[in-house]
């Protein structure tokens, strides 16, 4: 066995320490990735800070491809890539991914832009595709200034659905119209007996928001639930008035959603329109690896609108 090892971010009870680790062992269908961006996930940091036993966090990756994989498939050894690592481990110096979880990069997409594709582009692109076609469709982003919100807007946009989102802050309302937002709800000020319903709903928040929203299903709607950011709310609704809407309730988890289509597909669909100049992702903070406790900190104080990233 090897005793080389690599770098890597350890995370136990919140707190973050940077150690060395055994070096990658690539199977036979992964590649070998020199790791230069990741970004940062609600769902691992709160995963790093209630977990006791140490564990490298990490599903988001932008580097070089230094071995590619035995079996043929995949970007070529030195081919700049983005990727996706579902059991976690990509805050590390080097990492293995499967190929399948790979996208080789447009020369014009940088590591930070591409770095932010894997966990909230893909939910964004997968939970859209359940109100396809949008052509003409009413979309309602709630959390719309979330990572994948943010990247909802913009998708929802370009697909001609007229798109509206929902905001906690009102100082937000500009930002997310430049993002491709046709209208704006504020939370707990908007008065939703008013809003005319909706086809496709993309709901992030759960508890009594996930109840309102349903409330706005258009006939045959469809309302995906892919988050819980209210926590211990519960979700109460009327099942009469549900049912008689022939709306549908979605339960997204992108895990899942990958088993029908491997992440290299929409990886590869998303890194071309930030190419061509159709996507933006929002970056609001980029600092060093060694900065991770800090800005895991006011990642999950909610200092941060956007997404940040760190570099290797």
């Amino acid at each position: 066995m090897s005793s080389k090892t690599t770098n890597a971010i350890i995370a136990s009870s919140g707190k973050f320490n940077i150690k060395e680790i055994p070096f990658p062992q690539p199977k036979y269908n992964e590649a070998l990735i020199k790791v230069k961006a990741v970004s940062l996930n609600r769902g691992e940091l709160k995963a790093a800070f209630n977990k006791k036993d140490e564990w490298v966090p990490g599903w988001d990756l932008a580097g070089v491809v230094e071995e590619p994989a035995q079996d043929g498939t995949g970007p070529r050894a030195g081919d700049r890539i983005v990727g996706f690592l579902a059991n976690s481990g990509a805050w590390a110096e080097h990492a293995s991914v499967a190929t399948n979880a790979l996208a080789a990069l447009p020369n014009n997409v940088t590591d930070a832009q591409a770095s932010t594709l894997p966990v909230a582009g893909l939910t964004a692109l997968h939970a859209l595709a359940k109100g396809a076609p949008l052509l003409g469709s009413r979309v309602l982003v709630a959390g719309a200034t979330g990572g994948a919100g943010m990247f909802a807007l913009q998708l929802g946009a370009l697909s001609g659905a007229h798109v509206t989102a929902e905001i906690r802050n009102a100082a937000d309302e500009s930002f997310v119209k430049e993002l491709g937002a046709d209208e704006v709800i504020i939370e707990k000020q908007t008065d939703l007996s008013s809003v005319n319903h909706f086809n496709l709903i993309l709901d992030s928040i759960g508890g009594e928001a996930l109840s309102n929203h349903l409330r706005l299903l258009a006939l045959d709607g469809t309302c995906v639930s892919f988050g819980n950011s209210s926590d211990s709310q519960e979700t109460k609704f009327n099942v009469t008035n549900f049912y008689r809407s022939g709306g549908r309730l979605y339960g997204f988890f992108l895990f899942n959603e990958l088993k029908q289509e491997p992440a290299n597909v929409g990886l590869a669909r998303l890194a071309n329109l930030i190419s061509i100049g159709k996507l933006k992702p929002v970056i609001e903070l980029e600092a060093d690896w060694k900065e991770i406790q800090n800005v895991a900190e006011q990642f999950m104080q909610r200092k941060i609108k956007g997404k940040a990233v760190l570099h290797f």
